[in-house]
């Protein structure tokens, strides 16, 4: 028998037993489930007992509710005589079976998870928005701790074309937005919880100002942790502006919590190159301000100054360097005899190469190829260049997510170490065809050149976790045979002309910082090794210039 039949011959039954007096128009009906979830918010309302007639539940009319159906609605016309027009009876009512009505409490309206505000399919151009995978960047904006909100209109205009001040009327800084000062605070005051010997200086020492005078110009990654860094220096007395070491791992909202707080910030994410060394040149081109103090990250602030302002080194009273890529520029100077200021290392330290190096290289590695390729690593072939503190991190995390891991070292001690650690040791031109990840974590440049490229499998995935975009020589992939294809932020395709495509994370550039977030209790350890300014600037300023 159809179903059509059935319902024909049930609903003549129930007709028979339904008061002709009972009969009312069509009005809009619930739906069996819908019935049942409103039963149960209401228990009083339904209960029954062996005497108590059956009662069903109608809903207000006008209530085009998800889960409710409209007026318009089709349905068994036996069903839809069960029940009363509520206009006639004041609100819900139930119909007994005996035909009889009865008042039922009002039912509270529910909001259901579904039932969304209805907004424009194209929104205007001022409310538009766009979210970052980070961040998060923490983001377009960010890779720090979360994922920020950017407005698509001021992606348009250049920064350094716009005029911008803060609630103060300051306007000495240049960034992405201002408005997101509110928001970069919250990042900032989040950090702070994860920074406790950075904090714990700040509160006892900010009453001496021991750096009261110091004039302190910096260039590092300008995130949430920098920013509890900067703040500390300006509670111990320090004067303080700040460009950023790399074009992509400005956190933009914490550039304008900073800017917002005063301070001098030249730097937003995604700079070009031009703007890059601009931020530079107007953190140290000031007229009347004359810098004393360098916190310099990758050597591209000193550079910059012995390039352009050599006379500054005369006040200049000492440089702090936290990169072994820094370090290594200012070896250069010091064997050419014109590092003409002291020189501290903290790369080298025990306590930024046995937790910075290590620790955070082996956390970020993972959520940085995981953000932006979501690449499965178990089973995966990965060559690791370089077994230092950063490359361990990285040998091991992998390892750890089962990745098949092998490493190129020139280093006798480090390369015999990773024999130890119980990785195969190769030389990259012996597995370049056959890996599936390339890392990079040398400090060094040309590790991976075009020949290696050329030779790689489709879809291998190239990023670096040293400091400069060097390492891997980028440069040669901007040819006409070659097309670039940005599918995700910081992820491009390679494309040769046989189809063959390699995935450039970063466009070679620092990938944790890049595209994923930091551990920010191990860059506490970093940040509060780096206050190592302060005996240079108080108690060493007969120091001999070298580099210790």
């Amino acid at each position: 028998m159809s179903v059509q039949v059935l319902a024909a011959e049930m609903a003549e039954v129930e007709l028979k037993d339904v008061p002709s007096k009972a009969l009312t128009p069509e009005s809009p009906l619930t739906t069996k489930a819908d019935d049942k979830g409103i039963v149960e918010s209401e228990p009083k309302a339904v209960a029954t007992s062996a005497t108590t007639p059956t009662m069903e539940p109608i809903v207000k009319t006008g209530d085009p509710s998800p889960g409710f159906l409209t007026p318009n609605t089709k349905m068994p016309q036996a069903s839809a005589m069960k029940r009363t027009d509520p206009q006639q009876n004041g609100g819900e009512a139930f119909v007994n079976r005996d035909g009889t009505v009865a008042e039922a409490p009002r039912l509270k309206k529910i909001q259901f998870a579904d039932q969304k505000q209805e907004f424009n399919k194209r929104p205007t151009k001022i409310g538009r928005r766009s979210l970052s995978r980070s961040i998060s960047q923490s983001s377009t904006d960010s890779y720090g701790s979360a994922a920020s909100y950017t407005d698509s209109s001021d992606d348009e205009t250049s920064p350094r074309d716009k005029q911008q001040k803060n609630s103060k009327g300051n306007g000495d800084f240049c960034i992405k937005n201002i408005k997101q000062a509110d928001f970069g605070r919250r990042e900032i005051e989040i950090a702070e919880q994860e920074m406790p010997a950075l904090m714990a200086l700040r509160k006892r020492a900010q009453g001496e100002k021991p750096l009261a005078g110091a004039k302190v110009v910096g260039c590092t990654h300008i995130t949430a942790q920098t920013a509890v860094l900067m703040e500390t220096l300006s509670a111990l007395g320090a004067q303080c502006r700040w460009a950023a070491c790399n074009i992509y791992s400005t956190q933009n909202e914490v550039a304008a919590a900073l800017a917002e707080g005063g301070f001098s910030v030249f730097a937003w994410k995604g700079e070009s190159e031009d703007d890059f060394w601009w931020c530079i040149d107007r953190c140290v081109n000031l007229e009347g301000w004359q810098p004393n103090m360098i916190l310099d990250d990758g050597g591209d602030l000193t550079h910059w100054i012995y390039k352009k302002y050599p006379n500054m080194f005369k006040k200049i009273k000492g440089i702090v360097e936290e990169s072994v890529t820094g370090v290594h520029r200012l070896y250069q100077l010091s064997k050419a005899g014109k590092l003409c200021v002291p020189a501290m290392n903290v790369n080298d330290s025990v306590t930024k190469q046995k937790f910075d190096n290590l620790y955070c290289c082996r956390e970020s590695i993972l959520d940085g190829l995981k953000r932006t390729t979501d690449v499965m690593f178990g089973g995966k072939q990965v060559v690791v260049c370089g077994y230092g503190e950063v490359g361990k991190g990285c040998c091991a995390a992998l390892k750890a997510m089962g990745s098949i891991v092998y490493v190129t070292e020139i280093d006798p001690i480090c390369a015999l170490q990773a024999c130890m650690d119980g990785f195969r040791l190769v030389k990259l031109s012996e597995v370049i065809r056959q890996v599936d990840i390339v890392i990079t974590c040398t400090g060094n440049k040309n590790v991976v050149v075009r020949e290696y490229l050329d030779r790689m499998k489709n879809g291998c995935i190239v990023c670096n976790m040293g400091h400069s975009n060097t390492e891997i020589d980028v440069a040669s992939l901007r040819t006409p045979e070659l097309t670039w294809e940005r599918v995700r932020s910081q992820v491009d395709h390679v494309i040769w002309p046989d189809g063959k495509r390699i995935v450039l994370l970063a466009e070679g550039r620092l990938l944790n910082l890049s595209c994923s977030t930091v551990p920010t209790f191990v860059l506490s350890i970093t940040a509060t090794t780096q206050m190592s300014m302060w005996p240079v600037f108080t108690c060493l300023r007969s120091m001999p210039t070298s580099l210790s």
